[in-house]
């Protein structure tokens, strides 16, 4: 398992700053820009992620209807043309010629809570050469598991938090999959800015589930 230098590590950002957080309110996601086909196999590995962690998905956000957003395009240049969606994110213009710029395949926007716990998500994927390669089961895990969390920006650049399993499956790695569900143990706070909490979340991810 995880020791709380390697969690820390999963919550420092590049600039050195700590910053862990979670959801508090319950998840009410909406998918575009797949087919029919596709979209269960996506909100399905949501809701793995979210049982996983033993928070709670619904239909829709009593305040704001829809809190957790995926958009799958070909092209970021796809996404201007989705009306009011500056509103949503501020500066998406600029984000998306950077996303271009650099050739990236996927971003993601997280709101928060006055307390600093998770308010909202916004993940844009573009279905580039390596993406669409990608079996849906496995982005929906992936993209799920980085979003349940504020991760830090440079978590999982060398070692992904999925594997393959003896029989050919993808899986959560278990120690992943055991930090995300001490992260929503109720003793644990929504959000965290000290460093000092890897211990405690470490001293949870060794408990059985």
């Amino acid at each position: 398992m995880l020791d709380h230098t390697e969690i820390q590590a999963l919550f420092t950002r590049s600039d050195g700053e700590f910053l862990f957080a979670r959801w508090q309110r319950p998840i009410a996601p909406v998918i575009f820009g797949v087919d029919n086909a596709t979209l269960p196999v996506l909100k399905g590995g949501i809701e793995a992620v979210v049982t996983l962690a033993g928070h709670s998905m619904t239909d829709a956000d009593p305040e704001l209807g829809t809190n957790l957003m995926m958009f799958f395009v070909a092209e970021w240049d796809e996404l201007r043309a989705i009306p009011d969606l500056d509103r949503l994110v501020p500066g998406i213009g600029g984000i998306l010629d950077q996303l271009e710029a650099t050739g990236a395949n996927q971003y993601r926007v997280f709101r928060f809570e006055e307390n600093g716990a998770i308010r909202a998500a916004f993940a844009f994927i573009r279905l580039d050469e390596h993406m669409r390669d990608v079996p849906a089961q496995t982005l929906a895990l992936s993209q799920a598991v980085q979003l349940a969390l504020l991760w830090s920006d440079e978590a999982f650049q060398t070692s992904p938090p999925l594997l393959i399993g003896p029989d050919g499956d993808v899986l959560l790695k278990p120690e992943i999959g055991a930090l995300i569900r001490a992260a929503y143990d109720p003793a644990i706070p929504v959000m965290d800015r000290d460093p000092a909490l890897a211990y405690r979340l470490a001293a949870r991810v060794d408990r059985p589930a």
